[in-house]
């Protein structure tokens, strides 16, 4: 790894500890855009402390953390004592570590893939393709992108399990690009058990590793489940009994908490009557799952990549519990699609609707619950402001990468009436 990016790791990790051992962490820990009843460190403490006194943890609708995962905090607690905090700090730079090698590894192949391909592409589209510089400055700008996100940085300092996500995310994108299936299972399967909406993953894992032959296809599907399995059974083996699936699942698909988020669901099922609930939880659910998965894996089946980007995206935006620590993630691997973004046409939209709804989102909640000037509508506008933000992200990403994928084949020219036509970017 070279200095200077031992420096900025250094750098983010020293913003982390500051943060996180100041006021600001302590008020992370209690905003809502921040910590989840999903992600809470406090509910993460309050099961640690239930399993220790041998009590089950799903007993009652406090705790809704996996058995394995509370175990190995509780473990990490004894060993670190006080240092706790600094597990969060190492791994939340770890995970801008893998982010980083899983990028310089996707623009290795890239390069390679495209040597082959490039008598086919047209004249004068240089810019559109991926150049040797790009090995350097790719990676670095993902790095940055994660190292010194602001949303990145709140998510750590207050503590929260996003991190182990967003760690087990980068752990399973790097599996992916260098083929690995028994690390890509690993990372899913237990990300699955936690969060559920890791499950549309296996669609870019499918397209990688079942190099479109059967064998390959069920080799994976077998492990992966066996995987599942396994984490099933050592959970089972923890608390000694399979309440806990639906403390953790169970709690997430049928939106128990109806508490206050970044996303969606909140606002329509407080306001939903009870006889059609049922038929918009699973409308809702499919729509963060399987809805997208099947059409998005045939437009974009060539960039297996950019399909897990997407997803990713759409699983952060469409969750039942969602956090900006979800949503940083994402937007770290931005920078891998720096040759497509000529192509977006909302860039400044979309910075518009970031900034301006997460500023008035803290605003907006201090004026419906302390001041009392405001109402649930006000913030959910805000959060709704912030979602279609993420759609308009999404959806250019995704028309910006056909729009390279013709203008490589066809050039950036087109004849009209006999006389040539510039095509105009975005």
């Amino acid at each position: 790894m070279r200095r200077n990016t031992l420096k900025w790791l250094i750098l983010g990790g020293l913003i982390r500890t500051y943060l996180v051992n100041s006021e600001v962490g302590t008020i992370m820990a209690n905003r809502v855009e921040i910590a989840t009843p999903l992600n809470s460190f406090k509910k993460a403490q309050e099961g640690i402390y239930l399993l220790k006194h041998n009590i089950d943890p799903y007993a009652g609708d406090m705790v809704h953390e996996i058995p394995l995962m509370l175990w190995l905090l509780w473990h990490a607690m004894n060993l670190l004592q006080g240092w706790l905090p600094l597990l969060y700090v190492m791994l939340d730079l770890m995970t801008a570590i893998v982010l980083y090698k899983a990028s310089q590894l996707f623009v290795r192949k890239k390069l390679s893939e495209q040597s082959k391909e490039l008598e086919h592409y047209a004249a004068g589209t240089e810019d559109l393709q991926y150049q040797t510089i790009d090995e350097l400055t790719m990676p670095r700008c993902v790095l940055l992108a994660y190292l010194f996100n602001p949303l990145a940085l709140f998510n750590c300092a207050g503590l929260t399990c996003t991190i182990f996500s967003n760690f087990l995310l980068s752990m399973a994108l790097y599996g992916l690009v260098d083929r690995r299936v028994m690390l890509f299972s690993l990372c899913v399967a237990l990300e699955a058990m936690r969060n559920m909406y890791p499950i549309v993953l296996l669609a870019p894992a499918v397209l990688v590793f079942g190099k479109k032959q059967v064998k390959p296809i069920v080799y994976f599907l077998f492990i992966f489940i066996s995987t599942c399995m396994i984490i099933c059974w050592l959970n089972y083996k923890i608390v000694g009994n399979w309440r806990y699936l639906d403390g953790t699942l169970g709690f997430i698909f049928f939106y128990r908490d109806l508490q206050p988020n970044i996303g969606l669901f909140w606002y329509f099922f407080t306001e939903m009557f009870e006889h059609f609930r049922t038929l918009f939880l699973i409308t809702f659910q499919m729509n963060a799952t399987i809805l997208y998965m099947l059409p998005l894996t045939m437009k974009v089946r060539k960039e297996p990549i950019l399909l897990t980007t997407i997803l990713i995206g759409l699983m952060s935006i469409f969750r039942a519990y969602p956090c900006l620590g979800d949503v940083s993630f994402y937007i770290a691997l931005l920078p891998l699609w720096k040759r497509s973004l000529k192509f977006m046409a909302h860039n400044f939209v979309v910075f518009c609707l970031f900034l301006v709804s997460l500023c008035i989102l803290p605003t907006l909640w201090h004026l419906w619950i302390y001041s009392g000037s405001a109402n649930a509508n006000f913030y959910f506008g805000a959060t709704l402001a912030f979602s279609t933000g993420q759609i308009f992200l999404i959806t250019d990403l995704l028309y910006a990468q056909v729009k390279r994928e013709f203008c490589l084949y066809h050039g950036l020219k087109i004849v009209v009436d006999g006389k040539d036509a510039k095509i105009v970017l975005g």
